[in-house]
């Protein structure tokens, strides 16, 4: 159950980290929820990324049946990770309101 907690928390501050500092350098406040599904993609999935360019019918396949296999747990830790990239375009925002230029 410990563990459970630590891999929520984890996931959320990692994916808010990594979608903080592509808001920064890129300056596109929400570029990071479009690109989470696909990082969720390459997590869950049993397939090489080369595949998708190779055999992208049967990738795609085998991606999308694998995620319908996940558990509510792993489902939950994913979702913690997209909230954490979401908290982070509204924190990219607020701080652009408040008038910090670099964000």
């Amino acid at each position: 159950m410990i563990q459970f907690v630590v891999s929520i928390v984890l996931f959320f501050v990692i994916f808010f980290g990594l979608a903080f500092i592509l808001n920064m350098l890129l300056r596109r406040t929400w570029l990071m929820a479009f690109i989470y599904p696909f990082v969720v993609l390459i997590i869950v999935d049993n397939i090489s990324t080369a595949e998708y360019f190779t055999a992208p019918g049967e990738s795609f396949a085998a991606a999308f049946s694998g995620l319908t296999e996940i558990t509510i747990a792993d489902v939950s830790i994913l979702v913690a990770g997209f909230a954490g990239t979401i908290v982070s375009g509204f924190v990219i925002k607020f701080l652009r309101k408040s008038g910090y230029q670099m964000f």
